[in-house]
């Protein structure tokens, strides 16, 4: 195509560029990891892992899950294509969720971490693809989505922690690049650094109906390729006054439940420094806006385990509540979300989460902002009561306010990219 373009333009065919071998896979890699590493999650608890599969024993694993080649099984390889991990054409990735680092105090939080690990496995390979490494084939674990956390495929080998659950494995094929993939790159990551969770109010302005059409195309790219997922967009003052008083009313629910206040306060951090330093967690600023420090103070003695199991008595979750569905009432959309099964399995959650990322993305583009409001989805009866009230189908995963963004919002630090990449 290059040729054919230089051609009508009337240069000469044989100065037109010509496509570059793909990217060395590690450099890669590491690259796609530092722009994944950018993707949210609940808590920001980052619970992705990535292990590359270099070793003939886990490079025939992985084969076999995807079904490449007759029986499932990869050519061995030619001497000196060892150090590749595979025949020059082919590398092999498996996806993990690293249990050590999963939000488990709710049978819902299952859900939520095999979104985040979608959510990072689109990225990761969107970016590859920009750098020449094609997803040809790929494969998800089998089971359901809800309750324990997943087992998940089996991996053989020592290299696989004991405590990593394989959730998907994808087959990537070298193809040649141009200078389209290096802006494509270029584009992804800086869309990538712009994009975070926005929980400042949002100005009263309306987002127009052709750019939250254009919101609900699946890009069909990667991991997101056959997401069964339905996007509803709740313009209405009913459907928006209706889910600011279901938040009002029950939106309190997680920090009188022991368990899971006392696993979202073990992430909160007092400052930013600390926060950074941790590289995970939020600090008390992201919730409440600047605090002086004897605002501070007070805010992390108000928060403590224990002063919320008393104060619960009083009724101050319900004030929590309340001044959250203050920032919900004015916000112009808000976004649903829904797998099309009730009961989705694995493969249905992360390519739900590989869906959302596309999506946050190009919201991210036309300079829109979201807040998930994730406290209606995480018990069953507030979840089944609150689709019943919509009219949403399916089983709900993602609530949000979607508008314009009234005042910048910092981002969540992250974790170093390569301490989530591992050689199997």
């Amino acid at each position: 195509m290059t040729t054919d373009r230089a051609a009508s333009a009337g240069g000469d065919p044989t100065t037109a560029p010509t496509p570059a071998a793909p990217a060395d896979f590690g450099a890669a890699l590491r690259t796609a990891a530092r722009i994944a590493a950018l993707s949210p999650s609940s808590h920001n608890c980052q619970p992705w892992t990535v292990a590359w599969a270099r070793s003939p024993e886990s490079r025939a694993a992985a084969a076999r899950l995807v079904g490449a080649g007759p029986g499932g099984r990869e050519r061995a390889g030619k001497p000196g294509e060892e150090a590749d991990g595979g025949d020059g054409r082919y590398r092999w990735l498996v996806l993990g969720l690293d249990r050590d680092r999963s939000l488990r105090a709710l049978p819902a939080h299952a859900v939520e971490m095999l979104l985040s690990c979608g959510l990072y496995w689109q990225l990761l390979l969107r970016a590859l693809d920009a750098q020449g490494w094609t997803v040809d084939a790929l494969h998800c674990a089998e089971g359901p989505a809800e309750g324990e956390p997943v087992g998940g495929a089996e991996l053989p080998g020592s290299a696989w922690p004991r405590s990593w659950a394989a959730l998907s494995v994808v087959r990537l094929r070298g193809t040649p690049v141009g200078a389209e993939h290096a802006e494509e790159l270029r584009a992804l990551h800086a869309t990538a650094r712009a994009r975070l969770t926005n929980r400042a109010p949002y100005l009263p302005r309306p987002v127009q109906p052709a750019l939250l059409d254009g919101l609900l195309a699946p890009s069909g790219a990667a991991a997101a390729r056959g997401a069964d997922v339905t996007v509803r967009h709740l313009t209405s003052g009913t459907d928006r006054a209706a889910f600011a008083d279901f938040v009002a009313r029950h939106g309190g629910r997680d920090f009188r439940h022991r368990a899971a206040w006392r696993e979202t306060h073990a992430y909160l951090r007092p400052t930013e420094a600390e926060a950074a330093a941790r590289g995970d967690g939020f600090a008390l600023d992201r919730l409440f806006g600047p605090l002086s420090r004897p605002r501070r103070r007070f805010m992390r003695a108000a928060l403590a385990p224990a002063t919320m199991r008393i104060l619960s008595h009083v009724g101050y979750h319900r004030l929590l509540a309340h001044q959250l569905a203050h920032l919900v009432r004015p916000t112009p959309v808000v976004v649903a979300m829904s797998f099309a099964r009730t009961a989705p399995t694995l493969a249905d959650a992360v390519k739900g989460g590989a869906r959302l990322a596309d999506y946050w993305l190009c919201a991210t583009d036309a300079g829109l902002a979201l807040h998930p409001v994730s406290v209606v989805l995480q018990h069953d009866d507030l979840r089944t009561a609150l689709q019943s009230r919509l009219g949403i189908p399916g089983r709900s995963f993602f609530m949000s306010r979607l508008g314009w963004p009234a005042a910048e919002f910092p981002a969540s630090p992250r974790r170093p990219a390569e301490a989530s990449l591992r050689t199997i």
